[in-house]
């Protein structure tokens, strides 16, 4: 039985606490649920829906869907996750966090629908900001799937344009040990005669099977539309669209012009809907903002700030920090789930890390840092240099132990899981100055 309006939480501290305890499981995936308590609450968007799913790159294209839709005078909802810091980053209206108290109704409203349905952290969460976004005065809604595709509880609503970023290894326990099976599974979001983007340039033939099997409409990156470019621009050419001598997105990163391609393609599948100007397409690029992916932060020593919690995630971060020119040392910040490959992480970032410093987490299924420590120590082989490692109890003390460390033309690179990043942002942006310099600010 739902209980009765005294018993029900207040705030939105306590409807997330009791979430958490409504299933047994933190995961469980299965639509039935989710699809049963959509149609309770009589949960329908009457504005184009676009879905993005994919391994990495899924915060950064929902970033630019919704920083061109806005330069274009839409009226924006965004559900992108997991938060940094707050719940709320997660519900975005027209570019702006809503306000906690707003999702409070709409929490209220899931948990009467639900009934004796049980419902996992995720899937509670993701119907009460999808109300409320159904509910909004919206022009798009732009959904990001949170694992997989298929069974995501995302994928009870049907999208008018699904996009799939890149695929990789990640999530095996619940998606498959090969991209093909993990392509299978996000491919799952398309739907028939609707746009279906692949923006990862070589993807797994099952998902390319899947959409012609369904008859999605099937965009592919190198087929459909494509990207080039020099050091100061790039060029995009979709079916019947092309933009020259655009600047670069304001997020940084090699893997970020495949990512806005994709962005462009939708827009194009979706032009009769969503009619959108070269001029908007410009400044949407050149204004969308993501905190926490490769954002670099200019201090004495520099922060660099990315949420790569996968071995593809940080061969990329690998990729830009080597573009980012000379620094004589690099210090780590890393912290992460026990469920990744934690060792092919380490081994990749080895190289350049000469200093670790490991973080435990706030979270039950997050390896401690001693665990962190003791694998980076069997990856150091004998007749290589012991680095510097230490251990400590959250990522701003490892920060701080970090700037102790480094001199002023160091970088601090901070990386790994999302609370990780949140977890040094949590009281704001740091500003860092080496201690002979000054305090940091």
């Amino acid at each position: 039985m739902s209980p009765s309006l005294l018993d029900l939480p207040k705030t939105l501290p306590e409807w997330l606490a009791r979430c958490e305890r409504l299933h047994p499981k933190e995961m469980d995936l299965t639509l039935e649920r989710v699809l049963q308590v959509k149609e309770r609450l009589g949960l329908r968007f009457e504005v184009p829906v676009f879905t993005v799913a994919g391994t990495n790159g899924k915060g950064s294209t929902c970033a630019m869907l919704e920083s061109i839709a806005l330069q274009a005078g839409y009226r924006v909802g965004l559900y992108i996750k997991p938060h940094l810091v707050h719940f709320e980053e997660r519900c975005r209206v027209n570019g702006k966090s809503v306000d906690a108290e707003a999702l409070l109704p709409h929490f209220e409203a899931v948990e009467h629908a639900r009934g004796d349905v049980s419902l996992t952290y995720f899937e509670f969460t993701t119907l009460a900001i999808a109300r409320l976004m159904s509910m909004a005065p919206l022009d798009i809604v732009i959904l990001e799937v949170g694992l997989g595709g298929r069974l995501d509880a995302v994928n009870a609503v049907d999208t008018d344009c699904a996009i799939i970023t890149s695929i990789d290894i990640d999530h095996t326990e619940y998606l498959g040990n090969t991209r093909e099976a993990i392509g299978f599974e996000k491919a799952g979001v398309m739907r028939a005669g609707k746009p279906a983007i692949v923006s990862d340039p070589v993807p797994p033939q099952r998902l390319i099977d899947h959409a012609q099997r369904i008859g999605a409409e099937l965009w592919l990156c190198g087929r459909d539309f494509n990207c080039s470019g020099d050091k100061q621009q790039w060029s995009w050419a979709g079916r019947n669209k092309r933009f020259n001598g655009m600047a670069y997105p304001a997020l940084r990163g090699a893997n970020q012009l495949l990512n806005a391609s994709g962005v462009l393609a939708a827009f194009e599948a979706m032009r009769e809907r969503l009619p959108v100007s070269a001029q908007a397409v410009r400044s949407g690029l050149a204004l969308v903002e993501l905190p926490g992916r490769f954002q670099i932060v200019a201090g004495r020593p520099t922060l660099v700030l990315d949420v790569a919690h996968n071995p593809h995630a940080v061969a990329t971060l690998l990729q830009n920090l080597d573009q980012m020119g000379f620094y004589p040392r690099t210090h780590a910040v890393f912290g992460a789930m026990r469920d990744k490959d934690i060792e092919a992480m380490l081994a990749r970032m080895a190289p350049v890390v000469d200093s670790w410093h490991f973080t435990d987490l706030p979270a039950a299924r997050a390896a401690k840092a001693a665990e962190l420590a003791q694998m980076c120590h069997r990856l150091t082989a004998a007749n290589e240099p012991q680095r510097n490692v230490s251990c400590h109890d959250e990522p701003l003390a490892a920060l701080r132990a970090a700037l102790g460390g480094a001199d002023p033309a160091d970088r601090i690179v901070v990386f790994g899981s999302f609370s990780t990043v949140g977890g040094v942002l949590k009281d704001g942006l740091p500003r860092l100055t080496a201690p002979h310099l000054g305090s940091p600010g």
